[in-house]
């Protein structure tokens, strides 16, 4: 687990909302878990690991070389999906 992942997980512990806004960005996302938080502290934090979860988890996929096309239930923002890496990119020296 790298230094990143740790330090958001700790702040997810305290503030479910802003370990979101680190991982997916202010969109979709991050409105369902400011409303789980507001209506309850757990559900908020349930919602913010698995978003974190999923955005790791698809990281560390990547790096093994490993894509997974199929859109993780429950997640909307792209940047999770994706896991930060841009698909059909490719480095052209010019």
């Amino acid at each position: 687990m790298s230094a990143s992942a740790i330090l958001i997980v700790l702040i997810t512990l305290f503030f479910p909302p802003v370990g979101v806004l680190i991982v997916a960005g202010c969109g979709t996302d991050f409105c369902i878990n400011l409303c789980l938080t507001i209506l309850g502290f757990l559900p908020g934090h349930v919602h913010a690991f698995y978003i974190e979860y999923v955005y790791y988890k698809r990281r560390e996929d990547a790096a093994r070389g490993i894509y997974d096309s199929r859109p993780a239930p429950g997640v909307y923002s792209e940047k999770v999906q994706a896991a930060g890496v841009q698909q059909g990119a490719t480095d052209v020296a010019v």
